[in-house]
């Protein structure tokens, strides 16, 4: 089975507003007033943005790239609401895409939208809701939030066309920034959430994986932790992510929340991608943080076998510019191949690079 994986996906505030049906523009935040503005910096550090862009306009190269791999599945962490809600958390950042606009997410043929994250409640329960019907009406597959706590906690189910079943887990910790309040209950609609230690959460977690599964599965969990900007895994991410695959029987770790990929660990035979890194944003009009080149993003494509052992993993590299995947130049892949290869040394692999513009993991 081969596997698309790809981290923050955030199509909201700026990205939104070059697409055919914006969400009204009004942000809340401190310095910007408008989600246009994110245009403007955008265009004036990579040139002019079309406006009332095709669906498939945000993919760019990848789009062709992705379809000549032809993965089974393609899962991403849809980090902003789906809804046109003017009723929002005051937290700062706010992100939301109009519905209108999803059909930017069946131009690439994705599979599930991972809602597990720090920004699926941005618009408070109106606007998750919003995002719960909007996927459903545009036949998304989604996981980790609900409109009570089965829900939120039930996964998505992918069918196999050989009797298989690809099943993801999603989740969502504090160490992400998400509120503890974002919980779903029983009465509330939320996010499922885990502490992020090796607590009864975890526990439950690991029991309700096992009971999930059937032969034949191969079973993701997608976890939203950690800080958005650094290399380090922490001791408490290592020991949890070994937990859930000795207990729980997880196959892959899809871990994410970084704005950039951090390292990659196989653990007996089982796959640990500790942050993918964003996939898509509006970011790229904004300084700080240059040493980590949040502008180059990576989209992973997992090999597992029946069983679901590592089998392989490519990565293909791409720069964001203009509010689009653009594919890497030799000098920036050259340089992610270096970077991740350093963060994963500590981890017994390397990332090399492979055929044909793809970076390779060396296990």
């Amino acid at each position: 089975m081969l596997v698309m994986l790809a981290g923050d996906t955030m199509l909201g505030r700026g990205v939104d507003q070059i697409m055919l049906c914006p969400a009204p523009s009004k942000i809340f935040e401190r310095g910007l007033k408008s989600a246009v503005d994110y245009v403007a910096l955008a265009e004036r550090r990579n040139g002019p943005i079309p406006r009332s862009v095709p669906p498939e306009y945000v993919w760019g190269d990848a789009l062709s790239d992705i379809e000549e791999r032809q993965p089974d599945f393609r899962v991403i962490n849809l980090e902003t609401a789906v809804t046109l809600s003017a009723d929002h958390v005051p937290k700062g950042i706010n992100y939301r895409m109009s519905p209108a606009n999803l059909s930017c997410l069946s131009a690439a043929a994705i599979d599930c939208c991972v809602l597990a994250n720090n920004h699926s409640l941005d618009w408070r329960t109106p606007g998750l809701i919003d995002t719960l019907d909007s996927l459903d009406q545009a036949g998304l597959s989604r996981a980790g939030a609900g409109r009570n706590d089965v829900e939120a906690g039930a996964p998505a189910i992918l069918p196999c066309g050989r009797g298989g079943r690809l099943v993801i887990h999603a989740v969502a910790c504090p160490s992400a920034g998400v509120p503890p309040g974002w919980l779903a209950t029983s009465e509330k609609p939320g996010l499922n959430f885990i502490s992020g230690m090796l607590d009864e959460s975890a526990y439950a977690l690991a029991e309700t994986i096992r009971q999930e599964r059937q032969p034949g599965d191969i079973v993701v969990l997608s976890i939203h932790w950690d800080s958005n900007w650094g290399y380090g895994v922490s001791p408490y991410d290592r020991a949890l992510a070994h937990f859930l695959i000795e207990e729980g029987g997880v196959d892959i770790i899809h871990g994410h929340s970084s704005h950039h990929p951090k390292a990659i660990e196989i653990h007996r035979e089982r796959t640990i991608l500790y942050g993918c890194g964003d996939l898509l944003n509006d970011y790229e009009g904004i300084g700080g943080h240059g040493a980590f080149r949040p502008d180059l993003v990576l989209v992973y494509l997992l090999r597992v076998q029946a069983d679901g052992a590592f089998a392989g993993l490519d990565m293909l590299p791409y720069q964001l510019k203009r509010f689009r995947l653009c594919r890497a130049d030799e000098p920036d892949r050259r340089w992610l191949a270096r970077t991740l290869s350093g963060k994963c040394a500590d981890f017994g692999v390397e990332v090399a690079l492979g055929q044909g513009g793809s970076l390779t993991l060396r296990h």
